[in-house]
């Protein structure tokens, strides 16, 4: 675990010997890489010092250096805060996770739009007297509930943004779907592409974009022909999960769009788990919701 501390607006980071010998310029382009575009922004604002000094960015540091980062600038939040009661799974300077509810959109559609998790977190913040321009890494479908994961500045989003698309960051779902699953574990590896005679809805096609999913069977209920199953995701394609359990002929509860039945006011799909290496102390951060799946009552009718 790296130390860290917080003063103001800057971040200090005690360097660990396995940085020692890279510079500030092999730290943001090779360990966090970082967009060319930010690097430059953060260098020219002289965002970034060493035992409180201005140095060279192609200087090499020493174990126990004070690497140090102007990170908490105030900044405009980027969408109109909004009061929404949401639970906070796991919080620290840099990252936020929220347990999204149901009926609730990730982000806004447009600029006034005030009823969507981005709203809620921008609200939570400001009560907190943190101006940020939070941002959220990842999305969750209207109608799922679970975790979700928000950067709380552009340097966190753009690392976390990179370990989402290396699938550094691990995603587990609960889905209860209709029948009997005959594996225990399988993967389902079929690429995702629009419906063309619908508007949201999506098909396994093979001019889609590659998506897989790999479950596990959790228990199944014999009375109500339901089985109780765990999914982790490898990519995060639009309704992927709906679209390759209806594929292979079990469609998540409630989830009419893709066959399901309406026994459950909305698909029966929850993100409980999520795995995150931490951007800056070298922890891996785990965060789970199993206490509030909605949908487990539905096995022990």
């Amino acid at each position: 675990m790296i130390r860290t501390k917080c003063f103001g607006e800057w971040f200090e980071m005690t360097l660990p010997s396995k940085w020692e010998g890279y510079s500030i310029d092999d730290l943001f382009r090779i360990v966090w890489k970082a967009p060319k575009k930010q690097i430059h922004t953060i260098r020219m604002e002289m965002h970034v010092k060493v035992n409180g000094e201005l140095i060279n960015w192609n200087q090499p540091l020493k174990e126990s250096d004070r690497l140090q980062l102007k990170l908490f600038m105030e900044e405009d939040f980027g969408v109109i805060p909004a009061y929404h009661e949401v639970d906070v799974l796991y919080e620290d300077e840099h990252m936020i996770v929220f347990n999204k509810p149901a009926n609730m959109d990730t982000h806004p559609n447009s600029p006034e739009q005030t009823n969507t998790l981005a709203n809620a977190a921008a609200f939570y913040l400001q009560a907190k007297g943190e101006q940020r321009k939070i941002k959220h890494v990842h999305r969750l479908d209207r109608d799922t509930t679970g975790a979700i994961l928000f950067a709380k500045h552009s340097l966190a989003g753009s690392i976390l943004d990179k370990m989402l698309e290396e699938r550094s960051i691990k995603r587990t779902y609960f889905a209860l779907v209709h029948g009997r699953i005959k594996r225990k574990k399988g993967t389902i590896q079929e690429p995702i592409g629009r419906d063309r005679h619908h508007p949201t809805k999506r098909r396994v096609s093979s001019s889609g974009q590659p998506a897989i999913t790999h479950y596990e069977l959790l228990e199944y209920s014999p009375r109500q022909d339901l089985s109780l199953i765990q999914c982790q995701l490898e990519t995060g394609r639009t309704h992927q999960i709906r679209v390759h359990l209806s594929f292979i002929g079990h469609p998540i509860v409630g989830d009419k769009l893709y066959g399901g039945k309406p026994l459950f006011e909305r698909q029966a799909l929850h993100a409980g788990k999520l795995v995150i290496p931490h951007p800056f102390t070298d922890e891996n951060i785990v965060v789970e919701d199993f206490m509030t799946i909605p949908f487990l009552h539905l096995l022990k009718k």
